[in-house]
């Protein structure tokens, strides 16, 4: 069976083109409809940004994970900025990511599969569309791709070429991660070089230990002989939540081997957890393409919920094609995932599972600063890998808002951060990130719990 027909997929426009029909969620008040079709023949007239062979690729590690031979680590910033993609930025976030993989992989001796929350998460969904701020009323910021942060009517404008402009944005990005990653920067005998510029504090003490371990393992295999391009460079996928659909149907290609639609403004796509309904636009535009697909599931997410996802994204039930990325809660967690679990191992569907352990934790402060406690993310991160045990299937991923730099946005970890020291260094225009010393406090924390699996 060839892959199109077995996804029901065609190349025709009119299938692609189908989502049009149906209710499209959390999308921007675009006042001008000729710019917004003006951007997307832009758009569709510029290279791929992700190429259908790396997507298989991609695929075909996720099918692993799915089968509870690999991890997926997927991380990176709430909302990429136009303003952030410099190359300091982005090589401290790849740092970071790969910091991550190295704890994970030598810790649980397991794959790591890469992929970046990078090259396309520019745009956010909002709890309303409009923001009001001492009296005045403006339309919400919904990510540099849409509109800009400053509160002046003249920003928030909703302005179709910030689509064009997020393409070549992500084209950078990547062109710099490929840099990074197949140049020489991923190199294993660069482990303690990753951890230059960073700050001293305990996670980066006990990452350097473990660096001089991989040193020594790695003088052992020189000594033997043993050559591999694995040790001096690495595969480095990208991802984002596919939310803003006049962004990415101009970037869906057909791959000329099969004639399958592929979106390529990343390899692996998501379906958030506001977005998810199956007579919803997103649903239905992600159901024609082959990238894998992941889908966020909150607390309320049922059995049926997740069966009838996977008949619509998933009918052929092939490993590594759909993704469900949990996000409960801390405190809902442990009664809300082991049903939901159960529910879909009996009706004989293998999708990965993942966590989001930050976004069911999030809290205001007094001084209005959104955040979250780091304790309740490694609760939640727990509560997942022991919810899994209970039931028996394998906890394969954790999904993570991060950045490489030394910010204040999540209260406690090895700095205990408190609610005095949030405004030091708040970056984030969206939801908090955990700095580079909590992301790898939390990747020896999944270490652990990877082992006790083994």
């Amino acid at each position: 069976m060839s892959q199109h027909t077995a996804f029901g997929v065609s190349s025709s426009a009119l299938e692609l083109d189908s989502y049009r029909d149906l209710v499209a969620k959390q999308q921007p008040n675009w006042s001008d409809r000729e710019a917004v079709a003006e951007a997307s023949q832009d758009l569709a007239s510029q290279p791929p940004l992700v190429f259908a062979g790396e997507v298989d690729r991609l695929r075909t590690r996720l099918a692993q994970a799915a089968r509870g031979e690999a991890f997926l680590l997927q991380g990176g910033d709430c909302a990429e900025t136009f303003a952030g993609a410099t190359a300091d930025k982005i090589r401290d976030r790849v740092k970071t990511m790969l910091q991550m993989a190295v704890v994970l992989t030598y810790g649980a001796s397991m794959p790591v599969i890469k992929v970046g929350r990078m090259a396309g998460q520019f745009a956010k969904p909002r709890s309303s569309d409009t923001e009001t701020r001492d009296g005045v009323t403006l339309p919400a910021y919904r990510g540099d791709i849409v509109n800009g942060y400053d509160f002046t009517p003249e920003s928030r404008a909703a302005d179709p070429k910030r689509m064009v402009r997020g393409y070549h944005v992500a084209a950078s990005t990547l062109n710099l991660i490929r840099a990074f990653t197949q140049g020489g920067f991923a190199d294993l005998r660069q482990v303690h070089e990753w951890n230059k510029g960073f700050v001293s504090n305990p996670a980066n003490q006990r990452y350097e230990a473990l660096a001089a371990e991989i040193d020594r393992a790695l003088r052992f295999m020189d000594a033997c002989g043993v050559e591999s391009s694995a040790l001096n460079q690495t595969e480095f996928y990208v991802s984002h939540e596919a939310l803003l659909l006049d962004y990415e149907r101009p970037l869906v290609r057909i791959d000329s081997r099969t004639g399958t639609p592929y979106g390529t403004s990343g390899h692996m796509l998501w379906i958030g957890e506001r977005t998810r309904e199956l007579d919803g636009a997103h649903v239905e535009f992600m159901s024609k393409l082959r990238n894998p697909i992941a889908v966020k599931l909150g607390p309320t997410a049922t059995t049926d919920d997740a069966l009838r996802l996977i008949d619509k994204l998933d009918p052929e039930r092939e490993p590594g094609r759909l993704t469900f990325i949990t996000r409960m809660g801390a405190e809902k967690i442990r009664d809300a995932l082991p049903p939901l679990l159960a529910g879909v191992r009996d009706a004989g569907a293998t999708p990965l599972w993942v966590t989001d352990p930050m976004h069911g934790n999030g809290i205001t402060t007094a001084t209005g600063y959104k955040t979250r406690r780091f304790d309740d993310v490694m609760n939640e991160l727990l509560g997942f890998f022991e919810s899994h045990r209970e039931v028996g299937t394998f906890p394969g991923g954790v999904h993570i808002e991060l950045t490489g730099d030394d910010v204040t946005e999540c209260l406690g970890g090895s700095e205990n951060i408190d609610e005095a020291t949030l405004a030091t260094r708040y970056e984030s225009l969206c939801d908090p990130r955990l700095n580079h010393m909590q992301s790898l406090e939390l990747a020896f924390q999944v270490a652990e719990e990877l082992k006790s699996l083994r």
